[in-house]
C-alpha cells in the first residue's frame, strides 16, 4: 500500500492563522484550516511586540505553537506523513513563531539598540527541525523559513512582491496587503519604496461591533439600489446573496439564499457599507443619519458611529502611506498606473467602493485583486524547498527603501488632515488647502474609472479537495488575583470582546482574560474603567488550563 506523504505550509497572520496540506506527489492541495483570530493578545503587531517585550515572549511563543499544533489537527491527513513544512509572515510574526528577538523590531537607531543591549538580527531564509520549534511533528520534518528583504521588509512583503508579478513590471505600480499591519510597496523604474502602516483593526473586522474575520457567515459585501442587499461568505468562502434590508430598521424586504446565516461583518463589508452609506446620503459630515445611528444589515448585524470612527482610522492611515510614498518617490497621482490588492480583505472588497472611502489611489486606470500571497508563497516552498535559496537570491537583489511611516513628516501631515476629513467632516477644499502649505501635492477630487480584474475569487483560491476547517476557538485563560480589587465586574462591562470574566478566589476575586479575544495594548478599556486602577494587563499570568 502506498501512503501519500504531505507538506504543511503556513501563513501566521496578525489577526490569524491559516494553514494548507499538500500532497507532495500530485503537488495538490489537500485541505485547508483556518482560526478567526490571533491567540496573542493584540489588535495589531505593535500590540503583539508589546506583550513580547512587557509581558512574556515565551508565553507568545507557545501560543503560536500551541495554534499552529491544533490547526494541524484540522487538516484531515496523517500527521505522520508530513515530510516538510513552510511558514511566512511579517517579521514579528515569524520572530514569534521562532522564538528570536524582537526587540531589535521595536526600536529604531544603532544607538538605541546598542544602548538597549539589543543585537540586532539576521533574517535570512533557514530551516529548522520542526521539533524545535515546539510542532507536534516526527524527528527529521524540517520547517522552512523564507528571507525578509531588511528587517523591516519581511517574508510577507517579499510575498506580495513575488506573487503579484510587481517585481516584473516596467509601469508605475503600488501593491498593497490589505491587513491590519498594511505592507505596501511602490515600483517606479528599478526603485522599489516600500512602507508599513499601522492600518488598523477594522480594516478585518476587528474592534467593529459586529465584526469578524473573513470567514463564513461574515458579511463581506452590500450593494443598493432602493433597498440595501447583503453578501455573505459561506462554508467554501465564496459569496452568496443576502437579505435586502430596509437600513433603518434592519428590516428584511426579500430574503436572500443566505438569510439567516450571517453571524457578523468582515472589514470588506465595512468599508462597503461605509462607502454606500456616503454615496446616499446616509453618512454626512461624520455622522450617520439613521433614526438611531446606526447602519442595519441581516440578522441584526449592525454598524454603529463609533464603528464608523474606528473605520475612519483605518480610511487615513492607508491614504496616508500611499501619499507618503507617491510623494517620496516625486511621484504625482495621475503618474500611478496600476494598483495591486492582495491579502483577504484585498480579494473580497468592492474595489471601487475601497477606492471611494480613500483605500486606494483615485487615479489608477486598472486595479488587480489577488490572494493570500503569504500562504501561497508558502505552499510553493512546500512544493519547491529549493525556492528558498531563489528567495533569498531576490531577497539580496531587491533595491527597497523602507520608509518609517511613524516618524515620517509627510505621513504625519496626511494622516492629521485625514482625522480631520473623515471624523470632523473637513471639507475637501480645506484638506487639499492644509496639504498645500505642506508642500503635498492635491487630493484628486474626481476618481477615473478604472478597470478592476479579480484574479481570484476568494482570498485562498484553494481549498482542497477535502475543502476548509475553522478552528474558532483558540487561545489560553490569562489569569491573577488583584490586590485591591472588588469584583465590581466593571472591567468585564467595559471590554468591547467579552474576553474578561471576574471570579471568586479563596483570597479576594480572579480576573481571566481570554488571550485570543483581547485586543491588548490597542484598547485597555478594562484597565481605564478600574475605579480601583489596581488591574494591569501585563500582570496577568498564564491559566493552568486552556480557555474553553
Amino acid at each position: 500500500m502506498v501512503y501519500n506523504m504531505y507538506g504543511v505550509s503556513i501563513d501566521v497572520g496578525t489577526s490569524g492563522m491559516r494553514m494548507h496540506a499538500v500532497d507532495l506527489d500530485s503537488k495538490k492541495i489537500h485541505s485547508t484550516a483556518i482560526t478567526v483570530r490571533h491567540p496573542v493578545p493584540g489588535a495589531n503587531v505593535v500590540d503583539h511586540l508589546t506583550f513580547c517585550i512587557e509581558v512574556d515572549q515565551n508565553l507568545a511563543n507557545r501560543l503560536l505553537i500551541d495554534t499552529a499544533n491544533r490547526l494541524m489537527q484540522e487538516l484531515d491527513i496523517d500527521l505522520s506523513k508530513v515530510e516538510r513544512v513552510a511558514v511566512c509572515g511579517n517579521p514579528i510574526q515569524l520572530s514569534m513563531f521562532q522564538n528570536m528577538e524582537v526587540r531589535d523590531l521595536a526600536y529604531v537607531g544603532e544607538n538605541t539598540l546598542k544602548s538597549k543591549g539589543v543585537e540586532p538580527q539576521k533574517r535570512d531564509a533557514k530551516v529548522i527541525p520542526a521539533v524545535d520549534l515546539g510542532l507536534n511533528l516526527r524527528e527529521g520534518v524540517p520547517v522552512y523559513i523564507p528571507p525578509a528583504i531588511r528587517h523591516e521588509i519581511g517574508a510577507d512583503a517579499l510575498a506580495m512582491m513575488y506573487k503579484t508579478g510587481l517585481l516584473e513590471r516596467e509601469d508605475n505600480v503600488l501593491v498593497t496587503d490589505y491587513g491590519t499591519n498594511a505592507e505596501m510597496a511602490l515600483k517606479v523604474g528599478d526603485e522599489i519604496l516600500t512602507g508599513s502602516a499601522a492600518a488598523g483593526p477594522a480594516i478585518e473586522g476587528q474592534q467593529i461591533k459586529s465584526g469578524m474575520l473573513a470567514s463564513p457567515g461574515a458579511i463581506s459585501d452590500v450593494e443598493s439600489e432602493f433597498y440595501w442587499k447583503c453578501k455573505v461568505l459561506g462554508d467554501d468562502m465564496l459569496v452568496g446573496e443576502g437579505d435586502s434590508i430596509e437600513i433603518n430598521t434592519g428590516t428584511v424586504i426579500e430574503e436572500g439564499p443566505m438569510h439567516g446565516m450571517a453571524k457578523g461583518i468582515t472589514g470588506t463589508g465595512v468599508i462597503a457599507a461605509i462607502a454606500t452609506a456616503l454615496e446616499n446620503g446616509e453618512i454626512v459630515k461624520s455622522k450617520i443619519t439613521t433614526t438611531d445611528g446606526c447602519l442595519h444589515l441581516q440578522d441584526g448585524v449592525i454598524i454603529t458611529q463609533d464603528d464608523f470612527l474606528e473605520a475612519a482610522k483605518t480610511f487615513g492611515a492607508m491614504r496616508a502611506g500611499h501619499f507618503t510614498l507617491l510623494e517620496t518617490a516625486g511621484i504625482k497621482f495621475d503618474e500611478l498606473d496600476t494598483m495591486f490588492m492582495s491579502g483577504a480583505s484585498g480579494t473580497y472588497v468592492d474595489a471601487l467602493k475601497a477606492q471611494r472611502v480613500g483605500l486606494l489611489p483615485p487615479s489608477v486606470d486598472t486595479i488587480y485583486q489577488f490572494g493570500n500571497t503569504s500562504l501561497s508563497m508558502a505552499t510553493d516552498i512546500v512544493k519547491d524547498p529549493e525556492m528558498v535559496d531563489k528567495l533569498q537570491s531576490l531577497a539580496n537583489s531587491i533595491r527597497a527603501n523602507h520608509i518609517m511611516f511613524a516618524t515620517d513628516k509627510i505621513f504625519e501631515s496626511v494622516f492629521i488632515q485625514e482625522l480631520a476629513y473623515w471624523q470632523e467632516g473637513m471639507p475637501i477644499e480645506t484638506y487639499n488647502m492644509m496639504l498645500e502649505l505642506s508642500d503635498i501635492q492635491p487630493l484628486p477630487t474626481t476618481i477615473k474609472p478604472a478597470e478592476v480584474i479579480k484574479v481570484v475569487q476568494r482570498d485562498i483560491p484553494d481549498l482542497g479537495d477535502k475543502g476548509l476547517k475553522v478552528l474558532r476557538e483558540i487561545g489560553i485563560g490569562l489569569k491573577r488575583s488583584f490586590s485591591g480589587c472588588t469584583g465590581c465586574q466593571k472591567c468585564v462591562k467595559e471590554c468591547p470582546e467579552d474576553a474578561i470574566s471576574v471570579n471568586d478566589a479563596a483570597e479576594g476575586y480572579e480576573i481571566q482574560v481570554l488571550s485570543d479575544r483581547c485586543n491588548g495594548t490597542a484598547c485597555l478599556r478594562c484597565e481605564r474603567a478600574c475605579p480601583q486602577k489596581c488591574f494591569q494587563i501585563k500582570d496577568l499570568q498564564r491559566s493552568s488550563v486552556s480557555a474553553e
